[in-house]
């Protein structure tokens, strides 16, 4: 089962010249981007571990694409996004995120549904990947403690 969050989830898998690309745009809007992996890609986990800090200070895309392929390389049976941050408003809000590394095998999610009185159903969603321990989900065999840990997900 292909997850489908984020922009651009329903194509192909984005070209590190795409990803370069949309990096570029971002950047021009004055939006500063950050990097994010997880091994649990439920819809209501929007909280993806960091890796590093947002990069505020840099203008380069190339720069950004090189954090991106440094945060596959470390964990390269896991989700990896690019968040675009808009501090328009006064506050940071994502204007764009999107999906620059998945794992080999996504099993999927099962929707259960669950009777309530009165005739209420409710439903929930369950991921698969789950029941593995995490770091162990998609045939990771731990979770960061390379050279480019700090134990809190990134450099």
């Amino acid at each position: 089962m292909r997850i489908t969050q984020g922009t651009f989830s329903f194509l192909p898998d984005l070209t590190d010249d795409e990803i370069r690309a949309q990096i570029a745009y971002a950047l021009e809007q004055g939006w500063p981007c950050s990097v994010e992996y997880t091994d649990d890609p439920h819809p209501r986990n929007t909280y993806w571990e960091m890796w590093g800090l947002p990069l505020f200070d840099l203008q380069d895309p190339a720069a950004v694409l090189d954090e991106v392929r440094a945060c596959r390389e470390e964990h390269p049976e896991h989700y990896v996004r690019v968040n675009a941050y808009d501090a328009g408003l006064g506050r940071q809000t994502v204007a764009l995120s999107f999906l620059v590394n998945r794992p080999s095998e996504e099993p999927g999610f099962r929707l259960d549904r669950q009777e309530g009185p009165d005739r209420r159903v409710g439903y929930s969603v369950h991921s698969y990947a789950t029941e593995r321990p995490a770091g162990s989900r998609y045939g990771a065999t731990g979770r960061g403690g390379g050279p480019r840990s700090n134990g809190h997900g990134g450099r």
